[in-house]
């Protein structure tokens, strides 16, 4: 699993060097490692930033290396993208250059991913096993997802992210 990681990590990184961004300079970006997340978690991948020794963590979640390759390298690049300087969040600039590799190579990079189309594409059946407190539902483009838990004040503080519309919150059990 781990070769497969690297050997998709390699292809983004020449990607990355044919629209002239040379991940791997560790002068302008510091050193960059990936690996494979020993924990279980939700979250495709994450990058852990070390600025005072110029050094990134990129870890992917188990179960995305069960996926279709694309997905598997759509992950990568995301987490790449926030190895540039000012994308250590979703923020402008990070839109900036998922916009530019999304055009350049069809890829899909977005702030979050969706688990369960990413699963039916890899025709792997998908069992959500959490149980869920709260069904949070957009008010504009109807998105639905769940949470085990929410501060007090999530629908005032937080938008949709694809329409920027407000929440309605109920609460919600699986077990009903």
């Amino acid at each position: 699993m781990e070769q497969k990681l690297y050997k998709l990590f390699l292809e983004c990184v020449d990607e990355l060097n044919k629209i002239g961004i040379d991940i791997l300079n560790e002068k302008k970006y510091g050193k960059i490692e990936i690996s494979i997340s020993r924990r279980n978690n939700k979250r495709y991948g994450c990058c852990k930033q070390y600025e005072k020794i110029n050094k990134h963590y990129i870890e992917i979640s188990k179960w995305v290396m069960e996926l279709r390759d694309d997905i598997i390298k759509n992950t990568i690049m995301h987490e790449l993208i926030h190895c540039m300087p000012y994308c250590n969040n979703h923020g402008k600039e990070f839109k900036k250059y998922a916009n530019i590799i999304n055009e350049k190579y069809n890829y899909n990079i977005s702030r979050v991913g969706d688990k369960k189309k990413d699963f039916e594409k890899s025709n792997i059946e998908y069992n959500e096993t959490k149980k869920y407190n709260y069904k949070i539902v957009c008010k504009c483009c109807k998105q639905e997802f769940y949470r085990q838990r929410l501060s007090k004040n999530f629908a005032r503080k937080y938008r949709c992210a694809k329409c920027g519309g407000m929440f309605e919150i109920s609460n919600f059990n699986n077990n009903n």
